[in-house]
């Protein structure tokens, strides 16, 4: 059995819409936990931009077109937010959203089974593509029994393997609705979760007998504000303009990482 396979076993539709639900999808992860000591020390993690240096949702998409599962008219909805964005002339978020846009719109009626042998060789290709400085964090963090959380906008079958090769412990992402058929729909589920972190924060401390004394959150953008602002550390890597403003005003760590150097602000 693949790491993503059967993601999608339970009906949705026959769930209660609730916060505990989302930890339905996450059995696996739970297995893995047992065992554990209660108020485990825990450190939450953005991943695009973070610690993969690109976004998951990118690479995906690229290669959904690449394997003729979208069309290349896909690119049109982003390219030029992808032009304007190299060029400097506008952001980074309008980019990824243009791509966003474009993922909603091609990934209604996909094959599940056709999406995770794509998922699977984008992770394969690109799991080492990591940010030093973040990499060897979670290595050391890892050493001192703290339980590891990935928090992305990316779609989660994703996140979920390139977590997993990093020693994750818990999954939170974008989840799109299966049908009986075993097709995607464009309906986001838990959208509320996802777009607020600090929700997520609250429901993995509650649900898994975590302690945010001596907690540790690592984000690069506005964003992850409502998460660094839980955290006993909040650490802002290769933050956006916005979010350096805010950690600078609030005397956040800031941590830069340039070619093979890694400076702290």
């Amino acid at each position: 059995m693949t790491v993503i396979q059967n993601r999608f076993t339970e009906r949705f539709e026959d769930l209660p819409q609730s916060a505990k639900v989302y930890d339905i999808i996450e059995l696996r992860f739970r297995r893995k936990m047992k065992g554990t000591k209660s108020k485990q020390k825990v450190a939450f993690f953005d991943i695009d931009g973070t610690i993969f240096r690109s976004s998951l949702l990118i690479e995906l998409t690229e290669s959904l077109i690449q394997e003729g599962i979208f069309p290349q008219g896909a690119k049109d909805i982003y390219a030029g937010a992808f032009r304007r964005w190299l060029d400097r002339k506008d952001t980074y978020d309008k980019y990824i959203w243009a791509v966003i846009r474009a993922y909603n719109k091609y990934i209604a009626g996909v094959k599940y089974s056709e999406f995770e042998k794509v998922a699977e060789k984008v992770v394969s290709f690109h799991k080492n593509r990591v940010y030093r400085y973040t990499r060897d964090l979670i290595k050391e963090l890892k050493k001192k029994k703290y339980y590891l959380v990935a928090i992305s906008n990316s779609p989660k079958e994703i996140v979920e393997v390139f977590a997993h090769s990093l020693g994750f412990n818990k999954v939170y992402g974008r989840i799109y609705k299966i049908t009986d058929e075993g097709r995607f729909e464009n309906k986001v589920l838990f959208l509320d979760l996802v777009n607020d972190k600090s929700k997520v924060v609250e429901l993995a401390v509650k649900t898994e007998g975590l302690s945010l004394k001596s907690s540790v959150g690592v984000g690069d953008s506005e964003s992850d504000i409502p998460l660094l602002r839980m955290v006993d550390r909040p650490i802002c890597f290769n933050p956006n303009s916005k979010l350096y403003t805010h950690a600078k005003r609030k005397g956040w760590e800031v941590v830069v990482e340039r070619k093979d150097v890694v400076y702290h602000l």
